[in-house]
């Protein structure tokens, strides 16, 4: 049984976007994190921020002279941040993060200015409401001289909320509970968190009352729509004059692109659709295994989102995990042919795992851990039955959130060896 991938234990280790691999015979896992790990670069937070602010990015509304006052919100928030103090240094007066509890390195937590507020994800409750009035407050009492920069990055819709009356908490735990059992599409679900927020859908936006402030998202959305991103928290205003400058400067397709060029470059050949996937677990898990069968390249790279209907009691799991198990009946006993399943954000549902990475043997191996595939999925439960099999991937928090990443391979093991190029024995380089 090959051992689960995982993050490097250790304090250090907290920060690694990199999965660390045990030891194990077959070098084609590793050559697949490996891909990942590379398109993990390519929408680091850090990087792709500082690159933006250096570059272009900065935007008339932080070319004049004078302090920035900083907001950044959602699961790349601290990465994000970061990315800002490289780029703008002292400049940056204060700085606001929201993120999930944990989330912030001391790095940050060290930076002039910085305040740090919890939410929570990826059902909200009274953290994310008082960090929802954090950041009301924050926007509404920004100093006249003050050059506003906003970064915002999926999660936000969950880590922050200013409830319309008559809503309350309870009935926002239990619409969004209900949404998520139900599988709703993200962009779905976002238009109806709007419906229920004072803050979202541009609502935040026309607090500024038109003065001038520069937004940079994240996106994990379809069409990469800061109207969209995190459900409109910093879109177009809904009223009154907007002066807000957007860019988004990562997307699912650059990270797609990155795990690709990966491939490429030793020597693979890839196949890699445009177009993102927003379809059922199961589903995709059939169209992806199908792909990777007929293809004559030997690497498939799919980005996008999943969704899953829950049952009544689910078990523990994530839609990654869902859709590589289901992926596993599909390929089992084709030697040559694995597949990996991940969140970007390095979670996955509510469990702390970013999803799997499944081979021709897996189910055989949950079978002898005593489980039954057909009645983990039924139940949801997916994790269950690949922790039996030892193939969940764990990476820790990531520094971005464009979407999942699923990834296909087809080759023998021993034609592997050569492509692999990742490092063995030890934790890969912090992206925090």
């Amino acid at each position: 049984m090959p051992p689960s991938s995982h993050a490097a234990s250790g304090a250090s280790s907290k920060w690694c976007a990199g999965a660390e691999l045990g030891p194990s015979s077959d070098p084609r896992r590793e050559l697949l994190l490996t891909l990942l790990q590379a398109a993990l670069d390519c929408v680091d937070g850090r990087r792709c921020v500082r690159e933006a602010l250096e570059g272009d990015g900065a935007g008339e509304a932080l070319k004049s002279p004078g302090s920035i006052w900083l907001a950044a919100v959602g699961k790349a928030a601290p990465a994000m941040a970061l990315g800002a103090y490289d780029a703008l240094g002292g400049r940056i007066a204060r700085a606001l993060i929201i993120t999930r509890e944990g989330h912030t390195p001391p790095e940050l937590q060290r930076a002039r200015g910085v305040e740090v507020v919890a939410g929570s994800h990826p059902v909200p409750d009274e953290r994310s409401l008082a960090a929802g009035e954090r950041l009301l407050e924050w926007v509404e009492t920004l100093p006249r001289e003050a050059q506003p920069l906003f970064l915002v990055s999926g999660g936000a819709s969950s880590l922050v909320e200013v409830l319309k009356a008559p809503t309350t908490l309870a009935d926002l735990e239990s619409f969004t509970a209900r949404e998520l059992a139900a599988g709703t599409a993200i962009g779905e679900l976002n238009a109806k968190r709007i419906a229920l927020s004072r803050i979202k859908g541009g609502r935040l936006t026309a607090r500024l009352a038109g003065r001038a402030a520069r937004a940079l998202f994240v996106s994990d959305v379809p069409g990469d729509d800061p109207n969209v991103i995190g459900s409109g928290i910093f879109g177009l205003a809904s009223e009154g004059e907007d002066r807000v400058e957007r860019l988004v400067v990562a997307s699912v397709e650059r990270a797609v692109a990155g795990a690709a060029a990966a491939a490429r470059a030793r020597g693979l050949a890839v196949h890699a659709p445009d177009r993102r996937f927003d379809d059922d677990a199961l589903r995709l898990a059939a169209r992806f295994a199908h792909e990777l069968r007929l293809t004559p390249a030997q690497v498939c790279v799919w980005g996008g989102e999943s969704t899953v209907q829950l049952p009544v009691n689910p078990g523990k799991g994530g839609r990654n995990q869902h859709l590589a198990l289901a992926a596993a009946k599909l390929i089992a006993g084709n030697v040559d042919l694995m597949l990996l399943a991940a969140g970007t954000d390095g979670t996955d549902g509510v469990t702390e795992d970013a999803g799997a990475l499944v081979d021709a043997e897996s189910c055989a191996r949950v079978a002898v851990g005593g489980l039954d595939v057909d009645e983990c999925l039924a139940h949801a439960d997916s994790a269950t039955a690949l922790a039996a099999s030892g193939d969940l991937v764990h990476l820790g928090p990531t520094g971005t959130n464009v979407g999942d990443l699923v990834i296909g391979l087809k080759l023998q093991p021993e034609a592997a060896g050569g492509a692999s190029g990742a490092v063995r024995g030890g934790p890969r380089a912090p992206v925090l």
